[in-house]
């Protein structure tokens, strides 16, 4: 069996002009709650966004665990005006031997469409394509998420297709796009 040695022993910071992004703790169970119970901030996350302070303390650890397993990693978005985390990012389904991951972002309804995540991202994809030589990166999204969409394609991303009924919120289902990055792609971009 092949091992791969271990690439993070903790997770890193990222930093951009006005954010960065340091390592999720237990600690940042408050912070989150107030944006990760909200349905609307979640609409295009889940249908059935966390409802107590225990339930995300328990997807916290359950997040700390996979990055320990280095199966994700889990970042908090800090605005660095004032030290407030306005968000949430974090790579998943990472495998370090297929060389991929997926990416999970929740941004604070007041900083939506302010251009948080075009600053971000940025660091990203730099992070996961140099530092983690990663061959693809995912986003999948809502279908009617097109602010999402908008922004993937802005990066390089390509639409791969569409998952058809993929989410249940209770009264009807929701598509799914699949949208990817890969590292030759990146680098064409980048010059």
């Amino acid at each position: 069996m092949c091992t791969i040695k271990r690439v993070l022993v903790e997770i890193p910071t990222l930093e951009t002009k006005h954010f960065l992004l340091r390592g999720m703790t237990k600690d940042d169970v408050s912070s989150l709650f107030v944006f990760m119970s909200n349905e609307d901030t979640m609409k295009y996350i889940t249908p059935h966004p966390v409802k107590t302070m225990e339930e995300l303390q328990t997807n916290i650890e359950t997040s700390l665990n996979n990055f320990e397993a280095e199966k994700e990693i889990p970042w908090v978005v800090v605005q660095k005006e004032n030290d407030e985390v306005i968000g949430m990012f974090r790579f998943h389904k990472l495998n370090l031997w297929h060389k991929k991951t997926e990416m999970g972002v929740v941004i604070r309804k007041d900083f939506q469409k302010s251009g948080v995540m075009s600053e971000i991202l940025q660091q990203i994809l730099s992070f996961g394509f140099n530092t983690l030589e990663l061959n693809r990166i995912v986003g999948d999204i809502f279908a009617e998420n097109q602010g999402s969409e908008k922004l993937l394609l802005k990066y390089g991303f390509k639409r791969e297709g569409t998952l058809r009924q993929t989410d249940f919120d209770g009264s009807r289902f929701h598509d799914t796009v699949v949208f990817s990055l890969l590292k030759s792609d990146y680098y064409k971009m980048e010059v």
